[in-house]
C-alpha cells in the first residue's frame, strides 16, 4: 500500500444515490465494501460523512432556521449517516466503530484523537461525525481538520466526477482535467475543490489531497495502491 492511514470525506448528497434525499441502501453498500476492502488490505481508514441527503444547514437558514440550530441540526444528520455506514460495514464483516464531536455515548463514542488512532492500528474503521461540533464550519473543515490530527498521509475526497478541472465538467464538455495542481494554483484559478477553511488547513499543514470518483467501483483501492486515479492536490 502507498498509503497507510488515510481520511476519507464522503458527502452526505452521494449517498442517496440518484435521489435527493435519504440513504440509498445500494450506493452505501458499494462504497462500504470499497472501505472494508482497503481496510483488509493494511490501510488504516477514518471516514467523514457530510449529511446534506438529510439536511443542509446553509439551506436550512434560508427557510428560516436560526444559522446555529440549522448547522447543528447537519451535524446530527452527519451522525445518522455514520451510524448508517457502521452498521453496512460490519455487515460486510469488516470492523467499524463511530465517533461523535457531540456526547451521545449511546449512540458513538465521544471523539477523541489518540483513541481513534488506537482504533485504526487495530483495523478498526473509524468514521467520525458530528462536523467540528462547532457551527459554521462544514464537514470539509471537519475533514481536514481530522486528517491533520491523526496523522493521516492523505485527504481522499470521493466525489462523483473524477478529478479536478479546468471548469465543471458537468456543464463545460471542454473542461480539462489536472493529473496534479498545486495548493496556490487552484487558489489562484479559484477552482472550488473544498470550502476555504478546509482548504488552507490542508496547505498550512503540508496535507495532500485527492479528488477522486468514488463512484466508479475499485478506485479507493488504486489510490491506496498507489495507482494515479483523480487529481493530487499538493505543494
Amino acid at each position: 500500500m502507498k498509503y497507510s492511514r488515510i481520511l476519507l470525506k464522503l458527502s452526505g448528497e452521494s449517498l442517496a444515490g440518484k435521489g435527493n434525499h435519504g440513504i440509498n441502501e445500494s450506493v452505501l453498500g458499494e462504497y462500504a465494501k470499497q472501505i472494508v476492502a482497503v481496510a483488509e488490505g493494511g490501510c488504516e481508514v477514518a471516514v467523514v460523512i457530510g449529511g446534506g441527503n438529510i439536511f443542509r444547514g446553509l439551506s436550512g437558514t434560508e427557510s428560516g432556521f436560526d444559522r446555529v440550530k440549522g448547522d447543528q441540526m447537519g451535524m446530527l444528520a452527519t451522525v445518522i449517516n455514520g451510524l448508517a455506514l457502521e452498521s453496512m460495514l460490519k455487515r460486510l464483516g469488516g470492523k467499524a466503530s463511530l465517533f461523535t464531536s457531540i456526547r451521545m455515548e449511546p449512540v458513538g463514542k465521544f471523539y477523541n484523537r489518540d483513541k481513534v488512532v488506537d482504533e485504526l492500528i487495530k483495523g478498526t474503521v473509524c468514521i467520525l461525525s458530528g462536523g467540528t461540533g462547532n457551527p459554521f464550519f462544514t464537514t470539509d473543515t471537519a475533514s481536514a481538520l481530522r486528517a491533520i490530527e491523526i496523522g493521516a498521509n492523505v485527504l481522499l475526497k470521493g466525489t462523483r466526477v473524477d478529478g479536478v478541472y479546468t471548469t465543471d465538467p458537468e456543464k463545460d464538455p471542454k473542461a480539462i482535467k489536472f493529473e496534479t495542481i498545486s495548493f496556490e494554483e487552484v487558489i489562484a484559478r479559484r477552482l472550488k475543490v473544498m470550502d476555504s477553511t478546509a482548504f488552507t488547513m490542508c496547505r498550512d499543514n503540508n496535507m495532500p489531497i485527492i479528488v477522486f470518483d468514488m463512484n466508479k467501483t475499485g478506485n479507493l483501492m488504486k489510490l491506496v495502491s498507489g495507482i494515479k486515479t483523480g487529481t493530487l492536490i499538493c505543494d
